[in-house]
């Protein structure tokens, strides 16, 4: 682990949120020694800014369909990225279904969104998830 006195030190969610991708993915990258980090008193990682400007340059020579640019450019940050199962426009909505994982999540859009989108089958969408409710349900019998 390599520490840097001149450069702010960023959590691993912060750093994650910098580069738009997920918090399990900047985990593992860390985990791996792909991302340099520096360890608090505590046992915590922290990243130097300066080791995320490589990243960010290299995602700024993508094409905008493959950059992680408009993660950072939206104010949600529960994004899911997968690929989309189905898309069904009956009437002014369409229901678009993502495997995400090994879940799928179902949103009910406009018809007009969709095509606008010109979402297909095995394209790569995300999910942007903004909810002030969650609700669980118990699912054991006890």
């Amino acid at each position: 682990m390599s520490t840097s006195a001149t450069t702010p030190l960023l959590t691993p969610r912060e750093a994650a949120r910098m580069l738009g991708i997920s918090y399990p993915t900047i985990k593992q990258w860390i985990l791996n020694g792909k991302l340099a980090t520096t360890a608090t008193p505590g046992g915590h990682h922290r990243i130097a800014q300066s080791t995320l400007k490589p990243l960010l340059k290299q995602d700024a020579k993508k094409p905008a369909t493959e950059s992680r640019e408009r993660f950072r450019r939206v104010s949600g940050r529960n994004q899911l990225v997968g690929k989309v199962v189905s898309v069904r426009i009956e009437g002014l909505l369409a229901q678009v279904v993502l495997a995400v994982g090994d879940a799928q999540i179902t949103s009910i859009i406009t018809a007009d969104a969709a095509r606008d989108l010109q979402l297909k089958k095995g394209d790569t969408a995300a999910a942007l998830v903004k909810s002030t409710d969650v609700m669980i349900e118990r699912i054991d019998e006890s």
